[in-house]
């Protein structure tokens, strides 16, 4: 961890890495990608370089030559695993370990021939033919070429099937006709234009357009299945399951995008996010996001302008098409802009959203920790702007009451002020009007009592109000601040769940749900504050129950006042200890007349 404790900038990086699949680069003084890799959790796996006892002298070296670090996120381990391969042959890293054969992932090529042939291939040549893949996942490939060759007979030689070598009768059919796994187009058996109609249907496959053909397929075989030919419903079946698994492709690498930009956006307040992604031939070979800091407002348009020209410029791209997630008002020369509704280009736009708001995310990470009141800035604003406050609640305020069967009634008040507590400020309250158990006449006494004296003193007043209740905490608290004591302080109602856990946030009168998502970090704000004042509460109930307890014995001796009681107590720790004491032992504490009136009460009360 020495380098990492050494390098604020670094440690920052690292301890902000999200817990995802992707990529990560490390780059040297210079600026050169010095190695790539991949990871299942990118922390976890880029923490692991900066801990003493998993390096190896290797890899400190390594870690003595890193100056930044940048990562990609992508979905699936899967993703992140052909990236790392495509990044690496383009970067060519000093510190990576290359493959011995240097073998790229295999994709699926449809040639282009009069009778195109499907085979397996790991170069990719720009003669007109298409290619489909890369795969990482090897065994799905041969599935789907076991698959079209199930349901599309075609042929696998090499001969040059032109239309004029076969009207000259060139050819003959050889085994693999004979053995019904080609229907023969050499010797003209199978026209061309019945052979072209499978080979658009084998592309919709590749493609991932597969539900009409899967859904062909299910017919058929429930057909089959009525008719009792259950041989053959099984075979449809296991070709209709090798379809459906088909269907899920990889968002990062398809060899049917070549050349495109993908840009996306996410601003917070002054702050706009921009990432931009590069396909060539298929493969993410360039990712980058960078901020703009907004001066006079523009707008989201405008900024992704800005950025898609500094970008083309900066990496010299020259795409012919640019997605971006909404219609720009840009005219660039030979310029497609397209807004993906579906399909794999909606896949790549959906990864640079990804990307984007990951690292918006990690900025504001940063910054927080840099800066700890940003956050709880940013908090009280969300506040204000989801409660339509008037102003900042800086001070807020929240009560609780807590009792058994009406006993010990007891109540508390927690302060937070700027989002954190403030200790020094909180109340107890032991109710002093109410006799059994009525929890809206104790939280009107409280409340009361406390604002009542703030007024009186000249204290400072909250800028909200927040019940551990629902509605009707909220009318008692409202009829005290606003009937009573004409205060105008907003009223907020934190209902719980049969869980006992934060479920809504009422506020208005009548109360509404205000639309605040869980697991945010307003909710646990919110959350937390309510299980503070529940905790504050419940702690001095549960602290006056067992003072009562304990003294309770003792009160009421003729002879023995706080001070005899206190050091009884002191001397034998409880009132079963004094019980069992001599009469010399007690009045050794408080005298032998008072020992005997001690010894009397208590023998009465075993």
């Amino acid at each position: 961890m020495e380098r990492l404790d050494s390098n604020d900038y670094l440690k920052g990086i690292v301890s902000n890495l999200p817990d995802c699949p992707g990529i990560y680069q490390y780059l040297n003084d210079e600026g050169t990608i010095i190695y790539v890799g991949k990871a299942k959790n990118l922390k976890r796996r880029v923490y692991s370089y900066f801990t003493k006892e998993q390096q190896s002298a290797k890899t400190r070296i390594l870690v003595s030559k890193i100056a930044d670090i940048r990562y990609i996120v992508v979905k699936t381990e899967a993703d992140a695993l052909l990236l790392e391969n495509n990044l690496i042959k383009k970067y060519k890293p000093r510190y990576n370990v290359l493959l011995k054969d240097d073998k790229s992932y295999p994709s699926i090529c449809v040639s282009n021939e009069y009778f195109p042939r499907i085979f397996r291939t790991r170069k990719i040549i720009r003669n007109g033919s298409t290619y489909f893949g890369p795969y990482s996942h090897v065994p799905s490939m041969y599935a789907v070429l076991d698959l079209i060759a199930k349901l599309y007979p075609l042929r696998t030689c090499h001969l040059a099937l032109t239309p004029e070598n076969i009207r000259q009768e060139k050819f003959k059919v050889c085994l693999e006709y004979h053995i019904k796994n080609c229907k023969g187009p050499c010797v003209g058996k199978q026209t061309h234009e019945e052979y072209m109609q499978n080979i658009a249907a084998i592309k919709e496959i590749l493609k991932g357009n597969t539900q009409s053909i899967s859904q062909a397929l299910l017919k058929e075989m429930q057909q089959l299945a009525e008719e009792l030919r259950f041989e053959e419903a099984q075979q449809l079946k296991e070709k209709y399951e090798l379809i459906e698994n088909y269907r899920s492709k990889s968002e990062v690498v398809s060899n049917v995008l070549h050349n495109i930009d993908v840009f996306s956006i996410e601003t917070m307040e002054n702050t706009a996010y921009i990432n931009y992604l590069h396909i060539t031939n298929g493969c993410i070979n360039q990712a980058f996001t960078f901020e703009y800091k907004i001066r006079m407002n523009e707008t989201q348009q405008e900024l992704l302008q800005l950025g898609i020209v500094e970008m083309r410029e900066r990496y010299q791209s020259t795409s012919r098409e640019i997605i971006v997630p909404f219609e720009l008002d840009l005219d660039m020369d030979g310029i497609t802009f397209t807004v993906p509704q579906r399909g794999d280009k909606k896949h790549l736009l959906e990864l640079s959203i990804l990307n984007v708001k990951q690292y918006k995310v990690d900025r504001l990470k940063q910054a927080e920790k840099l800066n700890p009141e940003q956050r709880s800035v940013r908090l009280m604003k969300e506040i204000q702007e989801q409660l339509h406050l008037d102003k900042l609640p800086m001070h807020i305020e929240c009560f609780d009451n807590s009792n058994i069967q009406g006993s010990d009634a007891v109540a508390a008040c927690v302060v937070f002020k700027k989002a954190k507590p403030s200790k020094q400020d909180y109340r107890k309250y032991i109710i002093k009007t109410v006799e059994g158990p009525d929890d809206y006449a104790s939280m009107q006494e409280v409340v009361r009592r406390r604002y009542t004296r703030l007024l009186q003193e000249n204290g400072e007043l909250p800028d909200l109000i927040l019940t551990d209740g629902g509605k009707g905490q909220m009318e008692v608290v409202r009829a005290v601040i606003e009937d009573e004591l004409k205060l105008d302080i907003p009223i907020v109602g934190l209902a719980k769940n049969a869980r006992h856990r934060t479920s809504e946030v009422l506020f208005g009168f009548p109360p509404v749900t205000v639309g605040i998502k869980q697991g945010t970090p307003l909710f646990h704000l919110l959350e937390n504050i309510q299980d503070e004042v529940h905790r504050f509460a419940i702690r001095f109930h549960r602290d006056k129950r067992s003072k009562s307890q304990l003294t309770s014995a003792l009160d009421h001796i003729k002879g023995i006042g706080e001070k005899r009681k206190a050091d009884l107590l002191k001397t034998f720790k409880n009132v079963s200890r004094i019980r069992q004491a001599s009469l010399e032992e007690i009045a050794a504490v408080v005298g032998e007349a008072a020992a005997k009136n001690v010894k009397e009460a208590l023998s009465e009360t075993k």
